[in-house]
Order: structure tokens, then sequence, then C-alpha cells
């Protein structure tokens, strides 16, 4: 059946995107955009054994990424990953290739709740965090026509999961089920951008720090607080 979704309904059904950051790492995001793991490695020159390692095997901690002439950024952990649930469910692909499909692309929530149930889950409810808060409209102008979307959190396999994933775990705008998937909540669990988002600030609607473990978002303007990073 043909997908009845387009760039229109999507700004309209969803007119702000959400994405969880830590403290601290705003002076590379500025300088370089909110970049995917792979662009990251690409900025702080990462190579060789550890580049493969972090681009195609499950990342059990966070890694900082830091280099004098470029700033310090972070790389989120894989801790919500169940491998042995995500190998009985991947079909047409292996775990290091869906990794490497994960890592190069930067993802978004379509809503607010569920990036606070991310924030609020044990490995990472201890610590502040920030969100950011983007212009829906003006990121598709921008990047529509690569932008892929996920029926599913693409980042959680848990010991319950039976949804099957792969071979292709992220679909363009135009090849998404939306008549299959309009009344299921939710109907898209992710936006994605292939590579990552240049010029974050130009898309900033709004910037909420999250005080460890209340996950209660304080706003602030979009410009006059500076410190913030992305996955």
């Amino acid at each position: 059946m043909a997908s009845s979704l387009s760039i229109s309904v999507l700004e309209q059904r969803w007119p702000r995107l959400y994405h969880l950051t830590e403290i601290g790492a705003w002076p590379s995001i500025e300088r370089h955009g909110l970049l995917s793991t792979a662009s990251l490695l690409d900025v702080y020159g990462v190579v060789g054994p550890d580049r493969e390692r972090l681009l195609c095997q499950r990342r059990p901690e966070m890694r900082r990424l830091e280099r004098s002439d470029v700033g310090t950024a972070w790389i989120r952990d894989n801790k919500p990953m169940n491998e042995t649930v995500l190998r009985r469910t991947l079909v047409g692909m292996d775990v290091s290739e869906y990794y490497w499909a994960l890592n190069h692309r930067v993802f978004f929530f379509l809503d607010e709740p569920p990036l606070l149930r991310l924030r609020n889950a044990p490995p990472y409810r201890d610590r502040a965090h920030e969100m950011l808060v983007l212009d829906t409209a003006a990121l598709l102008a921008r990047y529509g026509h690569i932008v892929e979307l996920s029926p599913y959190n693409s980042g959680a396999v848990h010991p319950g999961a039976k949804v099957q994933r792969g071979p292709r775990p992220f679909l363009p705008i135009g090849e998404y089920p939306w008549d299959e998937r309009r009344d299921k909540r939710p109907s898209i669990a992710e936006l994605t951008v292939p590579g990552g988002v240049q010029d974050v600030s130009s898309l900033l609607i709004e910037r909420r720090r999250l005080q460890p473990e209340t996950g209660v978002a304080k706003a602030d303007t979009a410009h006059d607080l500076p410190w913030f990073c992305g996955r």
C-alpha cells in the first residue's frame, strides 16, 4: 500500500523535535554541528581498531572525545541493547551492520514523553542532561530529502522485544508505511538525519536543562545559555 506520508504532514502533526544531550559540548556542536557518531569520529580523528569498535560494537559506557583545537563531545552508550534478543530479531543484517546503521545518523524523538522516559532510565537519571527542542519545519526544509524514520526505538532492545529489525531499519519519508502505522502508538518513534545537522542554533526553539533524578524540565531561551551537547 502506498504511503501518504509527506513533509507537510510531518511538520503539521509534529511541529517540534526533541533531542537528549549531555552537558558540556556546545562549543563542538556550535562549530561542527549535531553529528552522528561516525561524523564525530571523523572530526576527532579516531581511526583504526578503536573506530571500528565504536561503530560496530555495543558501547557499555559513554565515550568522551576531546581535542584542544576542537573541544569536547560525548558518544552515548548502548546500555539498552540486549544483544541476545537483537540477534534473534534481526532480519537481513548482522549485529555489526545494525550498529553501523545507528552510528551514521542523528536521532530525534517526535514527542517529549519518550525522551523523558529515556532520560529517567536507571543508567541516566542520576546526572543532569539538556534537551534540545528543534523546529520541525525548519529542519525538514533543509534535510527532508535525506530524513529517515523508524517505527520503533532503534537504540533499545529489551529482553521481551519481539519486533523484527532490518534489513532496512530506517526508511525515507516517502517509503514509510504511514497507512499501516498512522493509528499505532507511536506511529513514528524516531526521526533521523544521516550524517548530522549543521547550524543547530538556527533550528533551536528552546533548550531545557533536566535536573538529576527528577526529570523536571526547566526551560531557557534558545540562545542565552551556551552549553549543551548531542549524541
